[in-house]
């Protein structure tokens, strides 16, 4: 398995992770802080082992990276992304052991958002952009990533975008898998200066202090990645201002749509959106959680706009699994709380940067589902499962329910090795969900007012592995613990 496509491959990755810490030591020299030298540092141990990897898989390369190796590929890749990515925290007095640095890694790489610090904003600006950068590295993939701006690499790249963007609606925008990179990486990037200049621009006209250049590049980062990493100790609450929070509404929408229908809308000026099914009922069950949530949270705490906000927000940020908070939903009635523990698992779209399940296998059981309910009534009939107009055949439909079942088993296991480690019966299972969700809050012991330092190292890492298995879609990782898949 072991091929030198592989090894140029991460080695490249590697050198660029490594190029990205000597960019991030200018903020250090910007603010004149302390943490120069570690991004210096860090740049040079990855950098370095890039060189050495590349080195070795120098000379003719006589096979290419098939189908099977891109699963490898892929998963060898994330953790070494993880790994390296920890050093920066690791050599900081931030971060108490490895364990919590490559926990905070997983956690960016993967646009998880679960964090061990209890104190962000003493970290100087250089590791809090880290922190950001590692979620804008993860939200479109850095596979995808290294795809679209390595193409010296030489090597088919059609293998690794099917492993890295693995679902039953994932389709080739154009012709060359070089070119979809790209045009992916335009919309992200687009995105994320839109964000940048509109938040900008809202700290100016409305005199909000907090909104500088840095904190509006940061969270336009996180925001279209569906992170969540925030530079404040109480996330968006920290800017005390609701048009910031409605901005970041909107983005964190946009983040989670998938990503073909803005290319159509920006490259074919075709505004499809209202014509696909995945996305009616991504803005349908947005609308009607919000409906619900504000209703109950009301029922309670009054009709204000504050609640309003605090209602749209939460359904927003676990829906598209970002991950920000703004007010304690942990004092919210039960209904609102259930809301929460179900949006855990369900996710946005496929083909956006956001965790879950993706809804468009859930539309894809509840058609099975229909369909199954019909053909015991009708058993004579012809019986498809349709998507718009498209039939779906038996093989996606299998592959769908294979993985809604692995999700829900991985997920019971999680919250039950997590519960073995004292860990009570709520927060066990807000702590599986979250990860595998890559959503980062959650209840318990996770909740809004809390974090994840006060976890074992057994339960981090258990949560690191279910945060890889939630970023790659669980087959992925998974098939590589299969014997089939290491013999000859």
């Amino acid at each position: 398995m072991i091929k030198k496509p592989i090894i140029k491959f991460v080695g490249y990755i590697l050198l660029s992770l490594g190029l990205s810490m000597f960019a991030t030591s200018l903020w250090p020299l910007l603010y004149n802080e302390n943490d120069f030298i570690i991004f210096i540092k860090s740049g040079l141990i990855t950098s370095l082992t890039a060189c050495i990897l590349i080195f070795l898989s120098r000379g003719p390369i006589k096979s290419e990276i098939n189908l099977r190796d891109g699963f490898y590929v892929v998963t060898i890749s994330w953790l070494f992304m993880a790994l390296f990515s920890s050093i920066p925290y690791y050599q900081s007095i931030y971060f108490n052991s490895f364990t919590d640095a490559f926990f905070e890694s997983m956690s960016g790489i993967t646009t998880t958002g679960a964090s061990v610090l209890t104190n962000i904003e003493a970290l100087p600006h250089g590791l809090l952009f880290w922190r950001c950068f590692t979620q804008f590295i993860g939200g479109m993939g850095i596979i995808l990533f290294t795809i679209a701006i390595l193409p010296i690499l030489g090597m088919g790249g059609v293998q690794l975008f099917r492993a890295e963007v693995a679902g039953p609606t994932t389709d080739k925008l154009t012709p060359k898998i070089k070119d979809t990179a790209k045009y992916l990486w335009y919309i992200y990037l687009g995105l994320i200066l839109l964000q940048t200049s509109i938040l900008y621009l809202e700290g100016i006209i409305f005199n909000i202090d907090s909104l500088t250049l840095f904190n509006s590049l940061c969270h336009s980062m996180t925001t279209i990645a569906t992170g969540g990493f925030s530079t404040f100790n109480n996330s968006i609450l920290g800017f005390q201002s609701d048009i910031v929070t409605w901005t970041i509404i909107i983005f964190m929408f946009l983040g989670a749509t998938n990503f073909s229908l803005h290319f159509l809308l920006i490259s074919k000026k075709s505004f499809d959106y209202f014509n696909d099914t995945e996305f009616r009922f991504y803005l349908w069950f947005i609308i009607i959680s919000f409906i619900i949530t504000f209703l109950n949270v009301s029922s309670l705490y009054g009709y204000t706009f504050k609640n309003l906000t605090a209602s749209m927000f939460n359904v927003m940020t676990f829906m598209t699994t970002t991950g920000y908070t703004l007010y304690d939903y942990s004092s919210w009635p039960a209904l609102s709380q259930l809301i929460v523990f179900f949006m855990f698992f369900l996710g946005g779209m496929a083909g956006s940067t956001t965790g879950g399940i993706k809804l468009i296998r859930t539309i894809l059981v509840i058609k099975y589902i229909r369909a199954e309910v019909t053909r015991i009534l009708h058993p004579r009939g012809l019986h498809h499962v349709k998507i718009g107009d498209n039939v779906i055949s038996d093989e996606i439909v299998r592959s769908t329910l294979g993985f809604y079942l692995f999700y829900i088993l991985i997920f019971s296991i999680c919250a039950i090795a997590v519960s073995f480690d004292g860990v009570d019966f709520i927060s066990s299972i807000a702590i599986s969900a979250s990860s595998i969700g890559n959503i980062g809050p959650g209840l318990g012991v996770i909740g809004p007012t809390s974090n994840w330092a006060s976890l074992s190292d057994t339960t981090k890492y258990i949560s690191t592995f279910c945060m890889l298995l939630g970023r790659l879609e669980i087959f992925t990782v998974l098939i590589l613990f299969s014997r089939t898949y290491w013999r000859s």
